[in-house]
């Protein structure tokens, strides 16, 4: 069955949460977004609702702190999960983000997808792979998502896509690779029509 494509200009922020107890209520379709502080989240986001200012882009990366949730259409709504491993903050503030993390993706019954955004020149560090094995773990589909990849020549960024996807088979989960640039819009077709289909699934019950 083919998806309904979307229209992700018409997203719109709906509100921020310190923990999934003040998420709207969890019904409907959530995909969300998650990554390693400096890894180009909110640059993606942006890119994909064509806004430059939905998602704030910060020079320090680790301004994330807070689950923030954009309405997409009726009942689907992407999330901005908070940014992990790089930032420069106090462990304490560190341990809450990681709780709200992993409290969202094993308790949010609407989550149907997650994407884990990548620097291309840096993938699968450790932080990474915990997220995709929770991911697997939970059923869920993953977009690994190579940010930057105009930092890249063809040859180098198709060598690392392909590397990804072998590395990518020992989660033995439904787990897909892409190389994505926000610079260019290199990617963004594949990525609006994966999210397209993770958004469709009610659909096709």
């Amino acid at each position: 069955m083919s998806s309904i494509k979307l229209n992700y200009q018409q997203t719109s922020f709906l509100t921020s949460a310190p923990d999934i107890k003040a998420l709207p209520a969890d019904n409907g379709i959530e995909v969300a977004f998650a990554g390693r502080s400096n890894a180009g989240k909110s640059s993606a986001l942006n890119t994909l609702t064509r806004q430059n200012a939905l998602a704030r882009t910060s020079k320090t990366p680790g301004r994330t702190q807070l689950i923030n949730t954009f309405t997409l259409a009726e009942n689907k709504r992407l999330i901005d999960l908070p940014g992990y491993g790089f930032a420069k903050v106090p462990l304490a503030v560190k341990e809450k983000w990681q709780k709200s993390l992993s409290e969202y993706l094993e308790k949010r019954q609407s989550l149907k997808g997650l994407v884990v955004l990548m620097d291309i020149r840096h993938p699968l560090k450790d932080l990474d792979q915990q997220l995709i094995h929770w991911a697997v773990q939970s059923q869920l589909p993953v977009l690994i998502l190579l940010t930057k990849a105009d930092k890249l020549g063809p040859g180098a960024r198709n060598k690392i896509v392909l590397e990804v996807r072998d590395a990518a088979m020992a989660f033995m989960g439904d787990v897909k690779v892409q190389a994505f640039s926000s610079l260019n819009k290199f990617g963004l077709p594949e990525l609006e029509q994966t999210l397209d289909q993770w958004f469709n699934d009610d659909n096709a019950a």
